[in-house]
């Protein structure tokens, strides 16, 4: 297991619970496989923690609704809860006009009434609903990947 790092040791001992402890070569192999790194902002806007009624960009906290994209944030975003959600709340993420929305309905993952996200439809642009802890991972994923997705999170 010479040339394996530390934190690779993990997949070995699990491979070796499972029977597969004459193959090693096999945990090498996908070691070499796996590509792991820190995901860094880079001058773009990042979650760097969610709570219960907080989320933190950039290091940054809030606590109260917001819109962000990788080289825009909004904190004067008019929605307060997922029960006001109204069009006129989509209209400046349209304007945007990302490839994606992430709609970060609070603790609970809700689904809109399609007629309250028109807009985006209308503009060929995707909508994704999913609890605001959900969001913010997938929000980091897509961002890192350099998709123009944004992220509306109800807090």
């Amino acid at each position: 297991m010479s040339g394996m790092p530390r934190f690779a040791l993990p997949l070995v001992k699990l491979m070796q619970y499972h029977h597969y402890k004459s193959n090693q070569r096999i945990a090498l192999y996908l070691y070499r496989l796996m590509k792991l790194h820190l995901t860094t902002s880079e001058g773009n806007y990042l979650i760097t923690g969610y709570g219960d009624n907080w989320v933190e960009i950039n290091k940054t906290r809030y606590q109260h609704s917001i819109i962000l994209l990788p080289d825009r944030l909004i904190t004067d975003w008019l929605a307060t809860d997922f029960e006001t959600l109204v069009p006129a709340h989509f209209q400046p993420i349209a304007e945007m006009q990302p490839e994606v929305v992430l709609l970060g309905t609070g603790a609970k993952h809700r689904f809109i009434h399609p007629r309250i996200s028109q807009l985006l439809i209308e503009k060929g642009i995707s909508l994704e609903c999913m609890d605001t802890a959900a969001a913010c991972r997938t929000y980091n994923i897509l961002m890192s990947e350099g998709r123009l997705v944004a992220a509306a999170l109800l807090i």
